[in-house]
């Protein structure tokens, strides 16, 4: 492991990408596809093949020795790395340019799961390298927040760590943490793979036990731990488990809310037990809040539902709406059978506005949730709390308990700075995607389901989905561009471009 290592990052992950095409290739063989077996097989042994005499040609070199180093080789990796990808799917389409196969591994990597593809135009070998290609995502993101970004103080963790954003490990940090980034990335894959990978098959053999085929189990099953909400077939309304399917899906997806639920490999302060988690906590609250609000709006503002008032039909409205706002919070995107029900039950028709502010507040820090993430949101709630406090009593010092020992005195400064940057860029991505001849709803709409990582948001936000296959490729190239800057943030962006911080 520690020679592995020692090679730049970008071709371990590289890699794995080629080695996971064979797993496409077999089922496609399995299936008498012999064209995508052929497609699949012969890019991932001519991937490993070219991946091989560069990581001899470098193996003479030490690598992965600065995180910050690391962090490049993680933007390279969703820059780069899907154009690899994209080979097999589109020498196996064989219908589509191969931009548009780049923009759907672009998608799939950063587990945004926005598809340019009907899911009846491919094949079961192509719906599982989505999927798989998901998965892969989701599990470097759990791998990156332990070993590369809460070393940066990046990712949600410049809140609560005593070092500035970008810089290198606390003080009071473990010295071979600071001296070699690479023990760092070999604790976190030995504590996080076995966990990740069992979690999957433990979800797929419930959806198996439930009635799901074992394609779409296992796509579901991966798309579930990754939120990419991938499905070969349309979404969990064309999936035969049903609501015990959907049940477990729910239990799985709270893993999205605070990485405590897995791992607490990224804080030695979380010691308390879940519950006294504010991420899991403010997210639970969230989840119970907003289908409440849904249901119990079917009095307020529903006079034409007199018909509807029966107990089977409120049970299924409150469990559609809560299952979808869970689905959405953690930025998964998967729409439960009964949501239709649910928006018929509250009486809205189109409630796009409470699907893109629960995508934007998003799942917990270090997980694999996009957004703005639930932990900056609850400190800003705390600031904000604090502030009328003092409006009343001016000359009070005290500070919430509940966060008072972790998050820095400046937590919610930079919060708020995280907040504004993000805001900005989604006002610039609007503008890029208006001047490329979207209208603004279609704009913004598109905007936010890329830097949220939602993509599903395009097709339920509006009244009628956004076809992403007719527009041009500087439209697809500016998606493809939000989605990465999405995962990574824009924050870490701004500290691989700042000159200061590469001095050592």
């Amino acid at each position: 492991m520690a020679r592995l290592l020692s090679l730049p990052l970008f071709l371990l992950i590289a890699a794995v990408g080629a080695v996971a095409m064979f797993a496409p290739a077999a089922l496609a063989l399995l299936e008498g596809d012999f064209h995508d077996a052929r497609a699949f097989f012969y890019a991932g042994l001519m991937s490993l093949i070219v991946i091989t005499l560069i990581a001899v040609a470098q193996s003479a070199r030490e690598h992965n020795r600065s995180a910050l180093r690391q962090l490049l080789s993680l933007l390279l990796v969703f820059t780069v790395l899907p154009a690899l990808l994209a080979v097999p799917f589109h020498e196996a389409v064989r219908t589509t340019s191969f931009i548009n196969a780049y923009v759907e591994m672009v998608s799939a990597l950063t587990t945004t799961g926005l598809s340019l593809f009907t899911p009846e135009r491919l094949s079961s070998a192509e719906h599982l390298w989505r999927a798989e290609v998901g998965w892969l995502g989701g599990l470097l993101m759990w791998i990156a927040a332990a070993a590369i970004l809460a070393p940066l103080t990046l990712g949600g963790f410049e809140v609560t760590a005593v070092s500035e954003p970008g810089q290198s490990t606390a003080p009071g940090a473990a010295h071979r943490d600071r001296a070699d980034p690479r023990q760092r990335l070999a604790r976190a894959i030995h504590a996080l793979v076995p966990t990740y990978v069992g979690l999957t098959l433990a979800l797929w053999l419930g959806l198996l036990a439930a009635g799901d085929p074992p394609l779409v189990a296992i796509c579901h099953a991966m798309s579930t731990l990754a939120t990419s909400a991938i499905s070969p077939v349309g979404g969990l309304s064309g999936a035969s488990s049903g609501h015990a399917g959907e049940a477990l899906i729910f239990l799985f997806l709270l893993f999205a809310l605070s990485r405590l639920t897995f791992s607490n490999d990224t804080s030695a302060a979380r010691r308390q037990g879940l519950w006294y988690d504010p991420e899991f906590r403010m997210g639970i609250l969230i989840v119970a809040a907003v289908p409440t609000i849904l249901f119990f709006r079917h009095w307020a503002a529903s006079f034409d539902m007199s018909a509807e008032e029966n107990i089977p039909m409120a049970l299924a409205a409150l469990w559609g709406a809560t299952f979808t706002t869970l689905s959405f919070l953690t930025t998964t995107g998967f729409e439960s059978m009964d949501w239709a029900r649910s928006q018929g039950w509250s009486g809205l028709e189109t409630p796009g506005l409470i699907l893109m502010g629960l995508a934007l507040i998003g799942g917990g820090v270090a997980t694999t949730a996009g957004g703005v993430k639930l932990l900056r949101v609850f400190i800003l709630y705390l600031n904000g709390r604090r502030e009328l406090e003092r409006l009343i009593h001016p000359h009070s010092v005290g500070r919430s308990g509940l966060l008072s020992r972790r998050v820095r005195r400046e937590g919610a400064l930079i919060a708020w700075v995280f907040f504004m940057i993000f805001a900005l860029t989604i006002a610039a991505m609007v503008m890029v995607f208006s001047a490329l001849g979207l209208r603004f709803e279609g704009a913004y709409v598109l905007t936010l389901a890329a830097l949220t990582n939602t993509g599903p948001i395009v097709s339920l936000a509006t009244e009628m989905p956004i076809q992403l296959a007719q527009y041009g490729a500087g439209i697809k190239a500016a998606l493809a561009a939000a989605m990465i800057l999405g995962r990574l943030e824009v924050l870490a962006i701004i500290v691989l471009v700042t000159p200061d911080l590469w001095r050592d």
